[in-house]
């Protein structure tokens, strides 16, 4: 009988140490996978699709900016651009504000 009781407390005392380092590390591991997957690699595809996206600006390019304004293209520096929002009025912008290109005609479709 004693040793039955022996083999019992030695399977508590295991159970009560916890997971091993081995498996610790396992999901550690399994942790900064998930986060990699979740959250950096997405970030980081939208951050090289938006820096391609502002090489790629030229004169009469017509875009929409993080605010919402949308114009034509009608000056490009290293790092602001000029857009025409009206007939008469242009307004410079920092090159990163600029959210998406547009299809050529959008403003003509909007203004109409």
């Amino acid at each position: 009988m004693s040793l039955i009781s022996q083999a019992f407390a030695a399977d508590a005392t295991a159970a009560a140490a916890g997971p091993s380092m081995m498996g610790q590390l396992v999901m550690l591991g399994g942790f900064v996978l998930i986060f990699w997957l979740l959250i950096w690699r997405p970030q980081s595809k939208r951050a090289k699709e938006h820096k391609k996206l502002l090489e790629g600006i030229g004169k009469g390019d017509e875009v929409v900016t993080t605010g919402g304004i949308v114009g034509k293209v009608v000056g490009v520096a290293d790092d602001f651009v000029t857009l025409q929002v009206s007939d008469k009025i242009d307004m410079n912008f920092q090159k990163s504000s600029v959210a998406a290109t547009l299809p050529k005609g959008t403003i003509k479709a909007i203004h109409n």
